[in-house]
C-alpha cells in the first residue's frame, strides 16, 4: 500500500505532467517512502538477475530479458531507490530467424553491465548458443550488435573483470539442461578488448557438496583479493555465497552472507554489490514471487574482515538477512522520486519503453501514429499449427507492476469485411493464460472471456462466458489481486464496467513472471487484415 506522503507526491506529478506517460508516477508501487526511507521491492517488477554498476553519480541496472524484444532493459537512477526505463541493448535477439518464432525461456540469461575505457558493456548467456558481449559510450544510444566472446552449450551468466595489470577475465556457469554438468563456476582470460575468450576455461569451483546449482556469478576486486559473488541453492529456496582468494584461479575460500532467515523474503540471492561516492556499500538481489516475476530488492551492505555482510545481522554470524525498510543510500544532491513506466497514451510515436514483444517483431506489426496519437496494431496472421497464443509472437506486452493492480485498455476493433475470425483483445500471459477476446464473426461481434491451461503443453482455450456486441469500441480492463487472481470485465462508456467470465489464475511464464498486454490476429494468410487502434493503456 502506499502511505499518504507518497500518494500526495504522486498526485502532484501526474498533475504536472499529464502529457508525458513516461515521466507519470506508478499507481501500483513506489519504493521510495517520500521520509528519507524506502521499501523492498525497489522494483516490483520482473527484472531478473538484475546487475547494477555506478559511474560518477549515475547508475545503471540491466537484467535477464530471455525471449522478450527488445531485449536487455537499461534502467538509470541518481539514488539507488528510483529507478526509470531508458532504453534496450539488445533490439533483436540472434540469430533473427530462430527467434521470430516464440523461443520461451531461451535467449538472453543473466547478463552483467560493467563501465571500462570510458564504455559500458554487457555480458549475457545464451544458453543454446555462448556468451555474447554488446556495448556502448552512450548507455541511453545505440548498442553495438552482439559479439560471441565465447561459443559453447550451456554457458551462462558471465562477468568481466579487467586486472589492474590490464589482463581481462570472464567468470561464468554452466546450464546443466543444455552442458550436462551444473554447480561449477569457470574462469577464462580474454583479449584486452573483451572480444573473445584467449584461453580455456578453468573450473575454480565446484559447489556440489557445499552449494548445489551454484550459479550467476559477478566478479569483483578489493583489498588485493578476488570476490565472486554467486547466487546458490535453487532460486525460491536459496542464498548468497561469496567466494574469496587472493589469486584469479584460486583456491577460493567461501561464505554465506546472505540467506532467508526469519523473513519472508525466500531466495536472496543474485545481484550486485554497489559502492556510493562517499564510501557506502549495498547489493542488489532479486526475490522469486512466481506469477509476479523475480522483483528486486536493494540491502545495506559492510565489509567485515574483507568478507561482505548484507542485510541485517542480527545474530553477528556474518550471514545477514533482508530488511523490509530501511534509510535511503547517503547521496549528494536530491532527486525526484522515479519510476518505470506503465500507462502509455501513445502519443510518443511510438509505443512506451515498458513494451516487449515475445519474439522478434515484423516492421509491420504495429503503426504509432502520431497524427491520431493511436497505437494500430495490424493483424497477423497465425501458423498454420496453431493451437494457442503461446506460440504467437505478435504479442505485445509488458510486466506485471507490483502485486495488485488494475489495467484497462480503450481501443477500436477495425476488422477486414472479408476476413471471418479475425480477433483482439487484453491477455493475462503464462504458461496458463486468460484474456477477454474480441472476435469478428458472420454473425457480427462476440466478446469472449477464455482461458487457456496448460498453454505451453499445447492445450486450446477454453470460453468460460461470451456477449454478442454491436460495438467495436470498447474498455476492456482486468483487476489483478495479490493472490494473482484476474478478474475480466468491459465497458462501452468507460464508467460502468460489466464483469465476463469468472477469475483466472495467472501463472508465470518460463523464467518470467506473468505479462499483460494486448494482441491482434487473423485466421488466414491473405495479403491484407484489419487492426486494432489503441487509444490508451492504464495501470491503477
Amino acid at each position: 500500500m502506499l502511505n499518504k506522503t507518497t500518494i500526495l507526491i504522486l498526485l502532484l506529478t501526474v498533475n504536472i505532467f499529464p502529457m508525458l506517460p513516461q515521466r507519470q508516477l506508478s499507481k501500483t508501487w513506489i519504493a521510495d517512502l517520500g521520509n528519507g526511507n524506502y521499501q523492498n521491492p525497489i522494483l516490483y517488477a520482473d527484472y531478473s538477475d538484475p546487475d547494477v554498476c555506478r559511474v560518477g553519480d549515475d547508475y545503471y541496472m540491466t537484467a535477464s530479458s530471455f525471449n522478450c524484444v527488445p531485449g536487455l532493459p537499461i534502467l538509470h537512477s541518481r539514488d539507488m531507490v528510483n529507478w526509470q526505463l531508458i532504453n534496450h541493448a539488445l533490439q533483436r535477439l540472434t540469430p533473427d530467424a530462430l527467434f521470430s518464432s516464440p523461443m520461451h525461456g531461451n535467449g538472453v540469461w543473466a547478463p552483467s553491465i560493467r563501465y571500462h575505457n570510458g564504455e559500458f558493456y554487457i555480458y549475457y548467456g545464451d544458453p543454446d548458443f555462448g556468451i555474447y558481449m554488446l556495448k556502448t559510450a552512450d548507455p541511453r544510444g545505440k548498442w553495438s550488435d552482439p559479439v560471441l566472446v565465447k561459443a559453447g552449450k550451456g554457458l551462462i551468466d558471465s562477468t568481466p573483470l579487467w586486472d589492474d595489470d590490464g589482463k581481462a577475465y570472464l567468470v561464468y556457469a554452466y546450464a546443466g539442461s543444455r552442458a550436462g554438468i551444473k554447480s561449477v563456476l569457470n574462469i577464462a582470460e580474454m583479449n584486452e578488448e573483451g572480444t573473445k575468450v584467449i584461453t580455456p576455461g578453468r573450473i575454480v569451483y565446484d559447489g556440489h557438496e557445499a552449494d548445489p546449482t551454484i550459479e550467476g556469478p559477478k566478479f569483483y576486486k578489493r583489498n588485493g583479493y578476488y570476490y565472486i559473488f554467486a547466487p546458490a541453492g535453487g532460486v525460491a529456496t536459496g542464498w548468497q555465497t561469496v567466494l574469496r582468494s587472493k589469486s584469479v584461479y584460486g583456491p577460493y575460500d567461501r561464505k554465506v552472507v546472505l540467506a532467508q532467515g526469519n523473513t519472508e523474503v525466500n531466495g536472496p540471492h543474485q545481484g550486485a554489490w554497489v559502492d556510493t561516492p562517499d564510501g557506502e556499500h549495498w547489493f542488489y538481489h532479486f526475490q522469486d514471487v512466481g506469477p509476479f516475476g523475480r522483483i528486486v530488492h536493494l540491502q545495506p551492505m559492510v565489509w567485515k574482515n574483507d568478507w561482505p555482510v548484507i542485510g541485517l545481522d542480527r545474530d553477528n554470524d556474518g550471514c545477514g538477512e533482508p530488511v523490509k525498510t530501511y534509510r535511503k543510500p547517503k547521496i549528494n544532491g536530491s532527486f525526484p522520486i522515479a519510476t518505470p513506466a506503465e500507462s502509455d497514451s501513445f502519443e510518443a510515436g511510438e509505443p512506451g519503453l515498458q513494451w516487449q514483444w515475445h519474439a522478434n517483431p515484423m516492421d509491420w506489426w504495429y503503426f504509432a501514429d502520431a497524427k491520431s496519437k493511436k497505437l494500430h496494431l495490424y493483424s497477423v496472421p497465425i501458423s498454420e499449427n496453431y493451437l494457442n497464443l503461446w506460440n504467437t509472437p505478435n504479442l505485445l506486452l509488458q510486466k506485471f507492476p507490483s502485486n495488485e493492480f488494475t489495467a484497462t485498455v480503450k481501443l477500436t476493433f477495425l476488422p477486414s469485411a472479408a476476413i471471418s475470425g479475425e480477433r483482439t483483445g487484453l491477455v493475462v500471459m503464462g504458461m496458463d493464460y486468460g484474456l477477454l477476446s474480441l472476435e469478428k464473426t458472420n454473425e457480427g461481434f462476440i466478446l469472449s472471456q477464455n482461458e487457456c491451461i496448460n498453454a505451453d503443453k499445447g492445450s486450446k482455450e477454453a470460453v468460460n462466458e461470451s456477449v454478442a456486441l454491436n460495438e467495436s469500441s470498447l474498455y476492456l480492463r482486468v483487476k489483478v489481486t495479490p493472490d494473482a487472481k484476474c478478474l475480466f470485465s468491459y465497458s462501452k462508456d468507460g464508467n460502468t464496467y460489466s464483469v465476463l467470465g469468472k477469475l483466472f489464475q495467472a501463472r508465470e511464464g518460463k523464467w518470467i513472471g506473468a505479462k499483460v498486454g494486448v494482441f491482434c490476429t487473423r485466421p488466414v494468410s491473405n495479403n491484407d487484415g484489419g487492426m486494432v487502434s489503441l487509444d490508451w493503456f492504464t495501470m491503477e
